[in-house]
């Protein structure tokens, strides 16, 4: 439950824009006093006779250090101006659930980080300069330092300036999306097809599913939000130490209302209060979807860039094309991976914990949906749809995810009949029939439509 937490706390963070800046800004404090303690613990000779050091009065430090200071306090606003614009323009053209990514970009969060904490050093190393005559003390190690922040800002601004142009850029976001997408599939499934199957049980599973339907209880949920993640080591533990069979109810992403079923129980005679609460404790609700445990919501995420595009006022059928190239690969990846068993066993063999997977055709249905429904009027992406699952049954490993691909293959080519031209209409046949012949390379189509 701990690494669950951290999880969570770890997303948070990283999704922030105050926790890097403000990492450096402790950084930057330190390397103020460090270098004021070697200014005063060092000789003032041994530091004048460094040729790279600053070695002026107290009058020329001073204008240096103020120069410094309010030149990256100006930056950092024009920075910050800059964000903020980009995070309008990528909520209005992509849409607002991508803000997320752009706010997760680190570059962008060190680049503020270096702005405001060359500011901060400045500060506390200027009211160290003392220009009285008696007790006279310019720390000209740490003016010295200064100046190299101030050199390595204005670097950090030509990058940002760049990085800022780049990062809106459609194709390098759909593409990021599409890696993350990747990501997420070789984490929630890690296994390659071919490799051990699930732990096999002695106990008559047809028999254990009839109890669990008829005796079982649920155990409601005490918050509404997104279920962000499961802990299923610790639902595991709960499951042994109370013996109970657990079936849970929804998957990573799905909103829950409070008091709705989370956990079908079997194995308690009566309602514990404390079991309630140590089974919600292990779902992880929050205000909006993650990749953590949710493999559709990077697909979502392409999708209503792709959707938005084909929206009336966008009209940008090129950009829907891209996504759907990245959804087709994504899924090329998930057709040769092993989907997990939804029974999960002990280490004794005994059945705990029923927890349906994500399965290739949901995922399919993620991807393919909205796109088919909103880019029906649209023949370069009606194809392009044609020609992903071209691209992807060659991958498929077993018959339900063939006849998924199937299945959207004939609602794309039933939603074309509506077209006023003919040749648009045989074009997208041709591509249609190419695409079953995909389908039907190791099962011929009467089979799999029986």
């Amino acid at each position: 439950m701990k690494q669950t937490k951290f999880s969570k706390l770890w997303d948070l963070l990283h999704s922030s824009f105050w926790f890097v800046p403000t990492l450096m800004v402790i950084l930057a404090i330190g390397l103020s006093f460090l270098t004021i303690w070697l200014d005063q613990t060092l000789k003032t000779n041994i530091i004048e006779q460094l040729g790279w050091a600053y070695s002026l009065g107290p009058s020329g430090s001073r204008a240096i250090l103020s120069a410094i200071a309010s030149s990256m306090a100006t930056v950092a606003t024009t920075a910050f101006s800059i964000t903020i614009v980009a995070l309008q323009l990528a909520s209005s053209q992509f849409g607002p659930r991508l803000l997320r990514n752009f706010m997760q970009d680190t570059g962008n969060q060190i680049v503020l980080g270096t702005f405001i904490s060359t500011f901060v050093y400045c500060l506390l190393v200027l009211r160290t300069i003392n220009g009285v005559e008696e007790n006279e003390f310019v720390p000209h190690l740490a003016v010295t330092c200064g100046i190299g922040l101030a050199i390595a800002s204005i670097g950090v601004l030509i990058y940002f300036i760049h990085h800022s142009a780049s990062s809106i850029q459609v194709d390098r976001v759909i593409d990021k999306v599409g890696h993350e997408l990747e990501d997420a599939i070789t984490r929630l499934y890690p296994d390659k097809m071919g490799r051990s199957a699930s732990k096999l049980n002695s106990e008559p599973l047809t028999e254990i599913l009839t109890n669990l339907e008829r005796n079982a209880y649920p155990i409601k949920t005490t918050d509404s939000g997104y279920i962000q993640t499961i802990d299923h080591q610790q639902l595991m533990q709960v499951a042994i130490e109370n013996n109970l069979l657990l079936k849970v109810q929804n998957h990573p992403g799905n909103f829950v209302v409070q008091g709705s079923d989370l956990v079908l129980v079997l194995g308690e005679e009566r309602f514990h209060k404390q079991l309630t609460q140590k089974i919600n404790n292990t779902f992880v609700l929050g205000l909006q979807r993650t990749e953590q445990q949710d493999v559709e919501f990077s697909v979502n995420q392409l999708v209503e860039i792709a959707v938005r595009a084909l929206s009336p006022g966008i009209n940008d059928p090129f950009t829907a094309i891209r996504c759907i190239d990245q959804l087709s690969s994504a899924l090329c990846y998930l057709a040769q991976r092993e989907i997990p068993s939804p029974y999960r066993y002990d280490d004794h063999g005994k059945l705990r914990i029923i927890a349906e997977p994500i399965s290739f055709a949901d995922v399919t249905d993620a991807a393919f949906n909205q796109i088919r429904q909103y880019g029906n009027t649209s023949v370069s992406v009606t194809i392009r749809l044609l020609e992903a699952i071209a691209v992807i049954a060659p991958f498929t490993h077993n018959k339900d995810d063939r006849l998924a691909l199937l299945r959207h293959a004939n609602m794309i080519e039933r939603g074309s009949q509506d077209l006023s031209e003919e040749l648009d209409r045989q074009d997208i046949k041709e591509q249609y029939l190419a695409a079953v012949r995909a389908i039907k390379d190791r099962w011929s189509l009467k089979n799999l439509e029986n």
